[in-house]
């Protein structure tokens, strides 16, 4: 499968909102995945991934407490309807019309082969692409309404793709390894993070299995979104870098996560992702947008969602 091929299945290649923390907070904020779906399609959803009750389950920690929702259904079940529809339809020209992309917050075995299970209960729509015997060649994809993402953890790796034999069909998808970051201090390891040359930061090419590319918006401006300033030219060419690299070498990529929003407009949202104010979000999505970012985090949906829609 070619590079092009690749970022043309993906939204023909061009940005989506990826709706952050898609879930509640004990029991807070439930309505976030009806909110993103809401958005339109195709959408990108996250999923926190944890053990509790004898499964896997929606949370923002590891350290569960029983009774949050299983993942089975809080999205599975949750999106059965608009899945079924679309495979109805058969308009596999708008296919994956939602990512669904894990975080797990727990890496033992137990959980990530129950989560391949459950993967394995919906296999029928989500997409799909064989093993191949050299990790490099990459497979042409399934279509299906859903394409599965997860992160660049290599105990996933194992289970999601290395105990797989030639011809099984991978599932799940994950992230590209970044270069790891030798710094003496926090504020030296901020600063290497924002300049490092993204050859370095991204060394290797994609697998059949790693297929796209997860970042900080600290790799974009120094320290992050508190510390971010006024968008400049040079930060503009630092995100395109990223962005050109990822893609020269056949990568999505993916920016974490971009909000910008007053106290009282916080609904239970991260302060350590805040740049402030709606007018500076605004600027980095449509940063974002131009420069080719294929999944734009946010825990604003809505605004980004309706953002996406004037630039195109």
């Amino acid at each position: 499968m070619t590079a092009g091929a690749q970022s043309e299945f993906l939204n023909h290649n061009r940005p989506l909102l990826d709706s952050h923390n898609c879930y509640p907070y004990e029991g807070k904020w439930t309505d976030r995945i009806d909110r993103a779906l809401s958005t339109g399609f195709p959408v990108a959803i996250e999923q926190d991934i944890a053990w509790a009750d004898g499964h896997p389950v929606v949370s923002h920690t590891s350290k569960t407490k029983g009774g949050e929702p299983s993942l089975r259904d809080h999205f599975f079940e949750r999106v059965r309807p608009i899945v079924e529809k679309a495979l109805k339809e058969n308009r596999r020209e708008t296919w994956p019309i939602v990512v669904l992309h894990f975080d797990f917050k727990t890496l033992d075995a137990q959980t990530i082969r129950a989560v391949w299970d459950i993967l394995g209960e919906y296999e029928s729509w989500i997409t799909t692409a064989p093993q191949t015997a050299d990790p490099h060649t990459l497979a042409p994809f399934d279509p299906k309404p859903l394409l599965v993402l997860t992160e660049d953890a290599d105990e996933q790796e194992q289970i999601f793709f290395h105990d797989l034999k030639p011809g099984q069909r991978l599932r799940i998808f994950g992230s590209a390894h970044t270069a790891k970051i030798e710094a003496k201090t926090r504020e030296e390891r901020a600063h290497i993070a924002a300049t490092m040359p993204a050859e370095k930061l991204l060394a290797e090419p994609p697998t059949n299995y790693r297929r796209w590319w997860n970042n900080s918006w600290a790799e974009v401006e120094e320290g992050g979104q508190t510390k971010a300033g006024d968008w400049t030219a040079d930060d503009d060419r630092r995100l395109r870098a990223l962005v050109d690299r990822a893609h020269s070498l056949g990568y999505w990529i993916r920016f974490y996560t971009l909000d910008g929003f007053t106290e009282q407009e916080n609904r239970g949202w991260d302060q350590g992702y805040n740049f402030g104010s709606r007018e500076a979000a605004e600027k980095r999505w449509q940063a974002a947008y131009h420069a080719g970012v294929n999944l734009i985090a946010t825990d604003q949906y809505e605004d980004l969602a309706a953002f996406l829609k004037k630039l195109r």
